[in-house]
C-alpha cells in the first residue's frame, strides 16, 4: 500500500452543498480505480455523516468518463508480490466494510453512474438506495477473466436479478448499458447526461432523508430508455434455460446444445468467453451466487472475504496473479490457468475457498452491528 506521504489527498473530492454531501471519485486518468486511501476515506465520511443530522443525503459520482472502473487490483498484486498478501486483505477488508455500510445506510445514497462502472465501482454504487444511469453508462463485473470473482457483495445483488441473469452477468463479465441496467434492476432511474447538473442541483436542495421525496426529485428528470434491438436482455429466455444449470459443466453443455441447434453469434461468443475464464473462478462464483440468494448482505460479504483471502494467499491456485499478469501487466491476454479445465476443479477444491483460513492472526470479516434506527429497506438486507 502506498505510504501516506505519497498519496494524493484529492482522490476523493468532498463537498457539502446545503443538506447534501457530494463525493466525487477523482482519479480520472485511472478511470477512478479505488485505491486504499479512497475506500478508507469514503468509509470514514459515511460513518461520520450518518450521525450528522445536517446531512440528509449523499451523492456519489465520478470525475471524467468513468464512475469507477473497479478496485486498484494492480496495486494489490504489487503489494502482495513485494511482501505479505495481508496488505491486499486489508484493502478488501476496508472495501467490504464500506459496501456493507452503504447497503445498510440510514440515509439515501444517490449514485450517479455516468460512464464506466466495473468491479469495485459496482460495490461503491449498487448498494446505495438510488442508482442513476445515463446513455453513457457501461457496467461489467469481469473478474473471472482475472482469476478473481465478482465480489463487493455481488453474490447478494447479482443473485437478486430476474431469473438467472445474475449468473450470466457474473460468469461472463458481460457489458450492460444504462437501459439494460434499468431493465434488470441494477439501476433505479435513467437520466440523460445533459440533465445531471440540474438533477444534482435539485438534490442538494432536499431538506429531508425521506426516500420518497428523493425519488420524486429524480423522477422529474428521468426517462424510460429503449432497449436496443440486439440487447442481451431480449435473450432472457435462453439465458434462463442455459444458466440455470446446477454446475458449470451443465451450463456449458446447454450453451453448446443451443449453438448446435441454431447459428447464433451471441451464443458462440458467450461460450468463447466462458472457456477463456479461470475455471476455478467460474466454479467458485457459481456456488457463491447460488448460495447468496438465501443470505443477507453481511453474510455474503463475510464469505466473499474468506474467498478473496484464499486467493491472495495463493495456496490453492495462483490464477489471480496469473490473470493480472496476462491482462494488466504483460497484457498478452493469454493466462495459463491452473487447473486449466473445469473438470479438473473438484467440489473439494471449491470447498476450500469457503473455509476459514488456517493462518495465525487471520480473522473473518468483522462487520458492525447495524440494527438501531435503520429504515426497513436496510434491515431487510441484514
Amino acid at each position: 500500500m502506498a505510504s501516506p506521504a505519497t498519496l494524493d489527498h484529492n482522490q476523493v473530492l468532498v463537498e457539502r452543498k446545503s443538506s447534501a454531501r457530494v463525493l466525487t471519485l477523482n482519479r480520472p486518468k485511472q478511470l477512478n480505480a479505488l485505491s486504499y486511501f479512497m475506500v478508507s476515506k469514503l468509509l470514514e465520511i459515511f460513518q461520520n455523516d450518518e450521525g450528522n443530522s445536517d446531512v440528509k443525503l449523499v451523492v456519489v459520482k465520478g470525475n471524467g468518463r468513468a464512475f469507477c472502473a473497479g478496485g486498484d487490483v494492480a496495486a494489490v498484486v504489487r503489494d502482495a508480490r513485494g511482501g505479505d498478501w495481508r496488505f491486499g486483505a486489508i484493502f478488501f477488508d476496508t472495501e467490504y466494510k464500506l459496501n456493507y455500510l452503504m447497503a445498510t445506510y440510514s440515509k439515501p445514497q444517490i449514485s450517479i453512474l455516468n460512464g464506466i462502472v466495473m468491479g469495485g465501482g459496482a460495490g461503491a454504487s449498487i448498494h446505495g438506495r438510488f442508482r442513476v444511469v445515463t446513455e453513457n453508462t457501461v457496467f461489467a463485473m469481469p473478474e473471472t477473466d482475472l482469476g478473481l470473482f465478482p465480489d463487493v457483495g455481488a453474490s447478494y445483488f447479482l443473485s437478486r436479478l430476474v431469473g438467472f441473469f445474475g449468473e450470466y452477468v457474473g460468469l461472463t463479465g458481460a457489458r450492460l448499458d444504462g437501459a439494460e441496467m434499468l431493465a434488470c434492476g441494477l439501476a433505479t432511474h435513467f437520466v440523460p447526461s445533459s440533465k445531471l447538473s440540474l438533477l444534482e442541483e435539485s438534490l442538494c436542495k432536499v431538506e429531508t432523508s425521506d426516500p420518497a421525496a428523493v425519488s420524486a426529485i429524480i423522477d422529474k428528470y428521468s426517462e424510460q430508455p429503449f432497449l436496443k434491438e440486439d440487447s442481451v436482455y431480449h435473450r432472457l429466455d435462453v439465458i434462463n434455460k442455459c444458466f440455470s444449470g446446477k454446475t458449470m459443466e451443465e451450463i456449458l453443455s446447454s450453451l453448446e446444445t443451443e449453438a448446435m441447434n441454431k447459428a447464433d453469434n451471441w451464443i458462440s461468443a458467450t461460450l468463447e468467453t466462458l472457456k477463456k475464464a479461470s475455471p476455478t473462478s467460474l466454479k467458485v462464483f457459481l456456488r457463491l451466487i447460488r448460495e447468496g440468494r438465501l443470505l443477507g448482505i453481511g453474510q455474503c460479504l463475510i464469505r466473499e472475504y474468506r474467498i478473496v483471502c484464499h486467493i491472495l494467499q495463493g495456496h490453492h491456485s495462483k490464477d489471480f496473479y496469473e490473470g493480472c499478469r496476462a491482462i494488466l501487466i504483460d497484457k498478452d491476454r493469454k493466462p495459463k490457468w491452473e487447473p486449466s479445465k473445469l473438470e479438473l476443479v473438484s467440489d473439494g477444491d471449491v470447498d476450500r475457498y469457503f473455509s476459514k483460513l488456517d493462518t495465525e492472526g487471520w480473522k473473518d470479516l468483522e462487520l458492525p452491528k447495524r440494527l438501531n434506527n435503520l429504515p426497513a429497506h436496510a434491515i431487510s438486507k441484514l
